[in-house]
């Protein structure tokens, strides 16, 4: 029984969405190897052989790869997917693209967003925007899983000495193209691998007061900034910055919301931090009862003297 990564990558550097997966594809038991499909990619197979746990690499390395796109990549995939009983993806945007063309090929039952590993067979997932957990177990002779990075530890990105091994690329599929990419630049950390993340809700009341209030605290304590999705429907924030179920996924060590309500969605997204602070004047507020600390407080008046005491 042996577990493939499906690596998370830039071509450059291994992200660290792969290491938590790494994790989930051990607790399978079995060997883990570790797929890297990509183009001038070897310094990322270097890094994927370095990490404990891993016990062989394959390095597909084709110009198809550049871009990652999904149905390339899922065809790579397929090409070596006899020999593994465990297919594991981040659950990314990257790899929630490439994992269910993956499992419509094979005709199994893709598990999504697991969080534990019961058994070989059987995994937990939320559903109910986390509101409850369930254990799925799989007849599958392939698994094929997505998994929910804030579910398990990172595996130590170093440490490991797996074998590299090249595979033959598969052919560009022809079916999508790759056409440009406009990238926001940002001296912040990036969202879902921050330490520290600051969000704002809806109270902020302009994006004009969300940067005003907000930025200053990011600033001083080198976070990156959240935003709930009422923050960002109303126009305050840019939608990459929302933290929630139909958001990005969170759990940093650190964890500020000022003026969030804590609505299901929003909580679905960040209850996993390690330490929440909650600040809002709303003393009924369900942010609170995921909070570690809680402010009741007017968010004009706490964040600035919190910015000021730091």
């Amino acid at each position: 029984m042996t577990a493939l990564v499906i690596a998370d990558h830039d071509n450059a550097s291994i992200k660290g969405s792969t290491l938590n997966t790494v994790t989930a594809a051990v607790a399978c038991g079995g060997d883990v190897h570790v797929l890297v499909a990509g183009h001038n990619a070897s310094a990322a197979a270097e890094a994927a052989a370095k990490i404990a746990g891993v016990a062989k690499v394959l390095h597909a390395d084709s110009e198809a790869f550049a871009h990652g796109l999904a149905e390339n990549v899922a065809a790579q995939v397929l090409a070596v997917a006899d020999a593994y009983s465990h297919l594991l993806f981040p659950a990314t945007a990257g790899g929630k693209n490439v994992a269910p063309r993956v499992a419509a090929k094979l005709d199994v039952a893709q598990i999504s967003d697991i969080t534990k590993v019961d058994s070989p067979d059987t995994f937990e997932r939320p559903i109910y925007a986390g509101n409850a957990i369930a254990t799925v177990q799989s007849a599958d002779a392939k698994k094929v899983l997505t998994v929910r990075t804030t579910g398990f530890d990172a595996a130590a990105a170093s440490g490991g000495s797996a074998a590299v091994e090249s595979v033959t690329a598969t052919a560009d599929s022809g079916k999508s193209s790759f056409v440009g990419a406009e990238i926001a630049k940002n001296d912040r950390p990036e969202l879902t691998a921050a330490k520290i993340i600051v969000s704002g809700g809806r109270a902020l009341g302009s994006e004009e007061k969300f940067k005003e209030v907000m930025t200053p605290l990011a600033d001083k304590l080198g976070a990156a900034i959240g935003a709930s999705r009422a923050a960002v429907d109303a126009g305050y924030a840019p939608n990459d910055l929302q933290v929630g179920q139909t958001g990005k996924i969170v759990a940093p060590q650190l964890y500020i919301a000022a003026g969030i309500s804590g609505a299901i969605q929003h909580l679905a997204g960040m209850k996993d931090s390690k330490v929440i602070v909650a600040i809002n004047k709303d003393e009924e507020a369900p942010i609170f009862s995921v909070a570690d600390y809680g402010l009741v407080a007017d968010l004009f008046v706490a964040v600035p003297e919190l910015t000021q005491a730091l």
